[in-house]
């Protein structure tokens, strides 16, 4: 499952990732991972959650961090929940690389059963309607 956090800059996306994250950790029976470009969530999650920096990895673009997340899912087998913020910060606004983007992640999420969250700031409207195949607005 794939779920997108939609809206402009300042519209409280990141508060509700933050939200998400410690309610997956109050409920996961295994691993709640969240990535992030720098560290600024460092406070504001649990310290059940694993929190990582993709700056730390140098993780830049769709390929990067498709590799990315699917290593964190190949490397434990006990992560339940991945929790992405602010993605076009670490992928670039290359919208036309978003469908093959999630549905690589829809794929990742089926054979590793493990749910994805997205935050996204853009409007909606701005995004191919293609990539809402493969996930859902929240």
């Amino acid at each position: 499952m794939i779920k997108l956090i939609i809206g402009n800059k300042g519209a409280g996306k990141t508060k509700k990732l933050i939200d998400m994250v410690n309610s997956c950790v109050d409920t996961s029976d295994g691993n709640v991972v969240c990535v992030e470009k720098e560290p600024k969530l460092t406070y504001d999650i649990s310290s059940k959650a694993r929190l990582l920096e993709t700056e730390t990895y140098r993780i830049n673009g769709h390929k990067a961090l498709y590799g990315f997340l699917s290593g964190i899912c190949a490397g434990n087998y006990d992560v339940t929940d991945i929790l992405v913020d602010a993605t076009f910060k670490i992928v670039g606004r290359d919208y036309s690389k978003l469908p093959q983007f999630f549905e690589m992640v829809s794929e990742l999420s089926e054979a590793s059963d493990v749910d994805f969250y997205f935050t996204i700031s853009c409007d909606k409207e701005d995004l191919p309607v293609e990539i809402f195949d493969y996930a859902e607005e929240m």
